[in-house]
């Protein structure tokens, strides 16, 4: 039993230089509209070839990126949706956007929500996730397309339940982690 997880391409949206609080989040907006603009790489299509069953995020550039690797999901389940960084309501402070997505996500890691998913929520999910892909694996070896932090944290999720890691997922567009559940 293999599960695969796959972080999608690098997404068609440039960074946003200096912006407001207001100007981050229709950033963020917008990059999750964004198709991706590279192709896979060798090993990503290989790895994709090998999956009886695929699923994934319902954002655009997770879709766009199973398109790239000539794939079609069983699902599409928002279950495996990237985590939102929280907003922040004002207009005074200006960051580039690396620094705000860098301060919001430590924000959110200490505990600051805002109106976004919590990091306990995020927890929740990434566990009802890993349960959907341990359940899929019946089936044969399961590709999620999906993003760099859910993946991780669903990654977490499959090694508290005893699945071994092959390989362990990177930051990196179109990484992947490989998960096998050793024989009992």
């Amino acid at each position: 039993m293999t599960i695969i997880l796959m972080r999608h391409g690098k997404p068609d949206h440039r960074a946003g230089g200096r912006l407001s609080a207001q100007a981050l989040a229709d950033w963020c907006e917008a990059y999750d509209m964004a198709q991706v603009c590279d192709t896979p790489p060798d090993r990503s299509l290989t790895l994709a070839r090998q999956a009886s069953v695929v699923v994934c995020s319902p954002l655009p550039r997770a879709r766009s990126s199973l398109a790239k690797l000539g794939l079609h999901p069983v699902e599409v389940n928002a279950l495996f949706s990237e985590v939102s960084v929280p907003l922040i309501a004002s207009d005074r402070l200006e960051l580039p956007t690396h620094l705000w997505l860098l301060l919001l996500r430590m924000l959110w890691l200490f505990g600051y929500a805002g109106e976004s998913e919590s990091l306990l929520m995020a927890r929740q999910r990434a566990a009802r996730a890993a349960e959907k892909l341990i359940a899929l694996s019946e089936q044969g070896t399961v590709l999620l397309l999906g993003h760099g932090l859910m993946n991780k944290m669903i990654a977490r999720e499959l090694r508290k339940r005893g699945w071994q890691a092959e390989k362990h997922a990177s930051s990196r567009h179109w990484s992947s982690a490989i998960y096998h559940r050793p024989f009992i």
